[in-house]
């Protein structure tokens, strides 16, 4: 729902140079592993623990000041969305979400299934099947809406629906795919909607 890919990039690249490390493979792996697995790959030899300070100070601040801003849609397809009816399920964690939401002035998720939430994230279909789970709803009833590629596995070995967005090119497995979200508005409005 929100543009953040421009400011995980200028900290993951803080955090690489911070600690010696080429800033652009640093970022092609934090784009597809949680922070922990990113810093197993890339840093062995470093304490994970201090990494993970170091990266936890470094995104608090950004979303103290970076700026944000909402997908074209995001605003239309929340608002119109009934409450009650969406969870958002991040690698990163409830707080700098909520802190992002009311800087680009989203409606705020009821639900946040975050990386504290599951001992394993995407592309496991544990965050999915428990954001299911606090709804009280079966997972061939819930439809994901992703950009990522493990996130669009996640929700595929979750066996939900899953329409992948934002992205040129479709991830392997999704259900339907939109270059953007805003082409994707209607579609999603009418499924939660039944239609």
């Amino acid at each position: 729902m929100i543009d953040a890919l421009d400011n995980q990039r200028r900290v993951w690249e803080t955090w690489a140079v911070r600690h010696g490390l080429d800033p652009e493979e640093v970022y092609r792996v934090a784009l597809r592993t949680r922070p922990t697995e990113t810093f197993a790959a890339v840093a062995p030899d470093r304490d994970p623990h201090t990494c993970l300070t170091v990266l936890h100070e470094l995104e608090d601040e950004d979303v103290r000041s970076g700026v944000y801003a909402a997908f074209d849609g995001a605003s239309e397809l929340l608002y119109g969305l009934p409450p009650g009816s969406w969870a958002l399920v991040t690698s990163n964690y409830a707080h700098r979400v909520r802190g992002r939401f009311l800087r680009t002035r989203l409606p705020m998720p009821e639900v946040i299934v975050d990386a504290a939430a599951v001992e394993q994230g995407k592309p496991s279909p544990a965050p999915y099947l428990l954001a299911a789970g606090r709804f009280g709803v079966t997972p061939e009833h819930c439809l994901v809406v992703e950009d990522a590629p493990s996130g669009v596995q996640a929700g595929l070995r979750a066996g939900m629906t899953v329409w992948n967005v934002n992205t040129p090119v479709a991830a392997d497995g999704a259900h339907r795919h939109f270059e953007s979200l805003r082409d994707a508005v209607g579609d999603i409005l009418a499924f939660v909607s039944g239609g």
